[in-house]
């Protein structure tokens, strides 16, 4: 798949290059992309590269019209197919080594920057400043999601708003593009941003608008997958994983996974107390999860039926892509 043209020349005077990974969400990038021709920032010292994850000609001429029609007051679009390792933290890899700016910045194609984004976040962005987080708005709360119980740790770095200089990507050679799915990326970057003493700086004032998309229904299983990579990062981060994400194991979910082994036990071997005790604990773990997860969240048929459903279920499935990831990256993590 062809890459739009880069041509040295243009790249003079370029202050900051945008780096959008998308990968089939052509109506979403097209939200994207109208906001970001459409910042306060001088057209000339900003580019805005696509990276296509999941190549198409419908995502190329998609970027071609739209640098056709702002080809005079927008900024240099370019698109770039990945060819090669896939997942957002690949993606934004080529992204930033086919930038030409000293700083880029990071956002995603289901997001929406406001008009002052880049002159909020490059005001703040002082000499002194290694990277630079802005502030991710959401017009509707999420729903609830099976992945969202597997940390405690308050959000405090999301590379959909954030600025770095050059020469830091080069000393941590990117994103670590082991983290797939979209999960964890995030954290292994911020904590390696951590461990090399680099200069965070926050700018609430540079915001990113992140509409939130109604969840189908269950949504929250098809999430669990992507808990194996927690221990990745933990095997890489282990003190800032606890420090940050989760202080202490996920014991309530080995509990409700044992009780309903110490049910199925007694229903096997014909044991009546060992059944009742298994069944009995299980339900009053599982129920307590459920109206954990239920508390804020509406209380419509179809969202209780959802969590009364995914709350059986979540336990013994994130306790096996635990495990599951700690064989894989030969780590001990609970």
């Amino acid at each position: 798949m062809p890459s739009t043209p880069v041509n040295a020349a243009d790249a003079v005077g370029i202050e900051v290059s945008v780096v959008v990974p998308t990968g089939g969400r052509l109506d979403l990038l097209d939200r994207s992309l109208d906001a970001l021709t459409r910042q306060d920032y001088p057209a000339g010292a900003y580019e805005v590269i696509v990276v296509d994850d999941e190549p198409s000609r419908n995502t190329l001429q998609l970027v071609a019209g739209w640098r056709a029609r702002t080809l005079e007051r927008g900024p240099r679009l370019v698109y770039v197919a990945n060819d090669g390792a896939h997942g957002s933290a690949a993606a934004r890899n080529v992204g930033w080594r086919s930038a030409r700016a000293p700083i880029i910045a990071f956002t995603n194609d289901d997001t929406v920057p406001a008009t002052g984004w880049l002159t909020q976040a490059m005001a703040a962005f002082d000499a002194g400043t290694d990277v630079l987080c802005g502030r991710i708005e959401t017009p509707a709360p999420a729903p609830p999601a099976a992945a969202a119980s597997d940390g405690d740790g308050a959000v405090e770095f999301v590379a959909a708003n954030c600025f770095c200089r050059r020469r830091v990507l080069e000393a941590l050679d990117g994103f670590d593009e082991r983290f797939r799915d979209g999960w964890r990326e995030d954290n292994d970057f911020h904590f390696r941003l951590l461990e090399m003493n680099a200069s965070i700086v926050s700018a609430p004032q540079a915001v990113v608008v992140h509409p939130v998309r109604p969840a189908a229904w269950g949504a929250s299983l098809f999430q669990l997958h992507k808990i194996s990579f927690d221990a990745l990062l933990y095997k890489k981060h282990p003190a800032l994983y606890r420090k940050k994400i989760r202080r202490l194991p996920c014991w309530e979910d080995y509990a409700i996974v044992a009780a309903l082994a110490l049910g199925v036990l007694g229903l096997v071997l014909g044991h009546e107390i060992l059944a009742v005790t298994g069944w009995g604990a299980w339900l009053v773990l599982t129920a307590m999860l459920c109206i954990r997860r239920l508390q804020g969240g509406t209380t419509s048929v179809a969202h209780v039926a959802d969590m009364l459903f995914t709350s059986a279920l979540i336990p013994p499935l994130a306790v096996f892509w635990r495990v599951l990831g700690a064989i894989k990256y030969r780590v001990r993590f609970a």
